[in-house]
C-alpha cells in the first residue's frame, strides 16, 4: 500500500544522522545510576558527576539493529491478541485521565475504580477498539494498591489487551503477581504473559528520569511486554518547528530504544509518540492540534526506516464536550495517521487535553475507529467488484437497488454507522432532535445494562482477592441513577431525579 509522506529519503537520512550527532556530541542526562552503568558497559561515554551520557554513533547503530520488526500485545483471551504491523491499525483508548464526566449528573468529578470497571466492560464490547489502555486513574484506590487497583478492575472486565504505566518496579511486581493469580500459577502466566505496560522514560529535552528508566530496564530484563512513549512539547521542550521537534524526538527515542536492547537484546518496541505544540499565545497544551497528525506522518516514515512499528496519540482533543471541535480534532489527525501508515493509534474516550473521560465520547470514537479501519482496508478493487456486467445488464435509467448484488453487498460495501444520524430533518425532529452524544450515551447504557460475560469467574476472583487484602470490588455495575435519554415521539428529554440538571463541563 502506498502511504502519504512528507519526507524524502534524504530528509529521513538527515534526521537519523542528526540524531546520532546529538547523542554523540551533546548526549543526554541520565538520572538513573544503573542506566548510566549499563550505557558505560556497552561503550558510551559517561560522566557520573554531571550524569551526562554521550553515545557514539556506532553503539547506537549496533543496538538499534536488534529491535524486532513486530510487537504483540496480549489479552486475557488469546483470540484478542494483536501483533503488528498488520494491514489494519491497532486502536486503543487514550489513558490515565484523572477525571470523568459523570454519566448521571453530566458534571466532571474524580474517577474511581468502579468507573474503570464500567469503562473496561464498555471497551470490551465496542468492536473498533483492539486494546484497553486504562482510561482513568482511581481516586479511591487503597494505599499501596494504586496501579494494582487499575489493572485489577480492567482485567476483571475486559479480555482484550490491557495496558498502562506504573510508578515503579514495586508496583509492576504487584501487578505481575495479579497476573499469576488470574492465570492460576506462575508457570501458566509466564507461558503467556497477558499484561502489557507502558513507560515514559524520556523527559524532553534529552533527559531520562529515575523511576521510568528503572522500569524500562526491568521490563526488558524480565521479557515483559512494554513500550515507551516520547512526549515533547514544541516551543517549550523542543524547537518550535516540526523538523526541529522530529530531530530531537528521534534522538530521544533512539536513546530509550537502545537502552532496552542493552538490557535484553530483541526487546520489542514501538516508535510511539505524543508530540504536542504549545499554543504560544498562552502556553496551552494542545494535543488536538493538526500538527500532531502531521508529525505522525513523519514518525511513520522514521519507523519504517528503522523497521519497527509506528504508534501515536492521535485523535485527542482540547474540547470539553463532544462538539464540532472534538469531532474535527478526533477525526483529522487519526485519518492522517491511517493514511501515513501508522500501526498503533491511541485515541479513544478522552476530552480536555487528556484530563477527562466521557462515556459518550468513547462510544463516538469507536465509530471513528471503525471508519479508520475502513479507510486502511482499502478500495477492494477487482474486476468482479467493478461490476461491468451488472452495469451492462442494468443499462440506462436502470435501478441498481433492485439487483441481487446490491442486497448481497449492502452490509459490506460501505460502513454503516450506528450513531451518526442520516435521517431527513423532519423525521429527526419528530423523533426528538437528539444529539450524537445523547445517542452515544444510550448505546453505552445499553451495553452496561447487560451482564458482563467477560468478567472473572468466581473461582478466579476468589483466588485473586485472597492474594490481596482490601482490594476494591472491581465489578462493572451500571452506575445508580443512570437512565436512558428518551428518544422518540415529539420530545427529547432525559429521565432523572428532580433538580438534577445537566451542567456544563467545568
Amino acid at each position: 500500500m502506498n502511504f502519504f509522506t512528507y519526507l524524502t529519503s534524504d530528509d529521513i537520512r538527515y534526521v537519523h544522522e542528526s540524531s546520532l550527532e546529538i547523542l554523540e556530541e551533546v548526549g543526554l542526562l541520565v538520572r538513573n545510576e544503573k542506566a548510566r552503568n549499563r550505557f558505560a558497559h556497552h561503550g558510551a561515554v559517561v560522566d557520573h558527576e554531571t550524569e551526562l551520557v554521550r553515545i557514539p554513533s556506532a553503539i547506537v547503530e549496533k543496538f538499534r539493529a536488534l529491535i524486532p520488526p513486530t510487537i504483540t500485545l496480549r489479552g486475557r483471551d488469546p483470540a484478542c491478541d494483536v501483533t503488528f504491523p498488520r494491514e489494519l491499525p491497532v486502536i486503543a483508548t487514550a489513558s490515565s485521565a484523572p477525571d470523568i464526566v459523570d454519566p448521571v449528573t453530566g458534571v466532571t468529578r474524580r474517577s474511581r475504580s468502579d468507573d474503570i470497571a464500567r469503562i473496561a466492560h464498555l471497551i470490551n464490547e465496542l468492536p473498533g477498539y483492539d486494546v484497553f489502555s486504562i482510561s482513568t486513574l482511581a481516586d479511591d484506590a487503597p494505599k499501596d494498591q494504586f496501579s494494582l487497583t487499575r489493572f485489577y478492575t480492567a482485567l476483571k472486565n475486559c479480555v482484550k489487551p490491557c495496558r498502562t504505566s506504573v510508578y515503579n518496579i514495586q508496583e509492576a511486581e504487584q501487578v505481575i503477581k495479579l497476573g499469576e493469580l488470574i492465570a492460576g500459577s506462575k508457570q501458566a502466566y509466564w507461558d503467556r504473559p497477558f499484561i502489557n505496560f507502558g513507560y515514559c522514560s524520556i523527559v524532553s529535552p534529552l533527559t531520562m528520569d529515575f523511576d521510568s528508566t528503572d522500569t524500562l530496564m526491568y521490563f526488558a530484563e524480565k521479557g515483559i511486554t512494554a513500550y515507551g512513549t516520547i512526549a515533547p512539547m514544541g516551543g517549550l521542550s523542543t524547537p518550535l518547528s516540526l523538523p526541529g521537534m522530529l530531530v530531537i524526538m528521534n534522538a530521544e527515542w533512539l536513546a530509550a530504544a537502545i537502552l532496552a536492547q542493552m538490557s535484553k537484546a530483541g526487546t520489542a518496541q514501538i516508535y510511539n509518540f505524543l508530540p504536542v505544540f504549545a499554543d504560544m499565545r498562552d502556553g496551552a497544551y494542545a494535543p488536538g492540534a493538526i500538527e500532531v497528525g502531521m508529525m505522525n506522518s513523519a514518525v511513520c516514515q522514521m519507523a519504517r526506516f528503522y523497521h519497527v512499528p509506528a504508534g501515536g496519540y492521535l485523535g485527542l482533543t482540547n474540547s470539553k464536550v463532544a462538539d464540532a471541535q472534538a469531532g474535527f480534532e478526533k477525526g483529522m489527525s487519526p485519518l492522517m495517521g491511517a493514511l501515513s501508515g501508522v500501526d498503533f493509534i491511541v485515541m479513544g474516550g478522552l476530552q480536555d487535553a487528556l484530563m477527562t473521560f466521557d462515556f459518550g465520547q468513547a462510544t463516538i470514537d469507536n465509530e471513528i475507529a471503525q471508519m479508520l479501519k475502513c479507510v486502511r482496508g482499502g478500495f477492494g478493487f477487482s474486476k468482479a467488484s467493478a461490476s461491468l456486467q451488472e452495469i451492462k445488464d442494468t443499462g440506462p435509467a436502470g435501478m441498481f437497488a433492485a439487483n441481487p448484488a446490491t442486497l448481497e453487498r449492502m452490509h459490506t460495501a460501505t460502513f454503516m454507522p450506528q450513531l451518526a444520524d442520516r435521517k431527513l430533518r423532519e423525521l429527526w425532529q419528530q423523533e426528538g432532535s437528539s444529539t450524537i452524544h445523547q445517542r452515544a450515551l444510550n448505546k453505552a447504557f445499553d451495553i452496561l445494562s447487560r451482564p458482563n460475560t467477560a468478567a472473572f469467574d468466581l473461582a478466579v476472583d476468589t483466588r485473586v482477592r485472597a492474594g490481596f487484602e482490601g482490594l476494591v470490588a472491581g465489578d462493572a455495575m451500571l452506575q445508580e441513577g443512570w437512565e436512558r435519554f428518551k428518544i422518540g415521539g415529539n420530545t427529547e428529554v432525559r429521565e432523572r431525579r428532580p433538580n438534577r440538571r445537566r451542567r456544563k463541563h467545568q
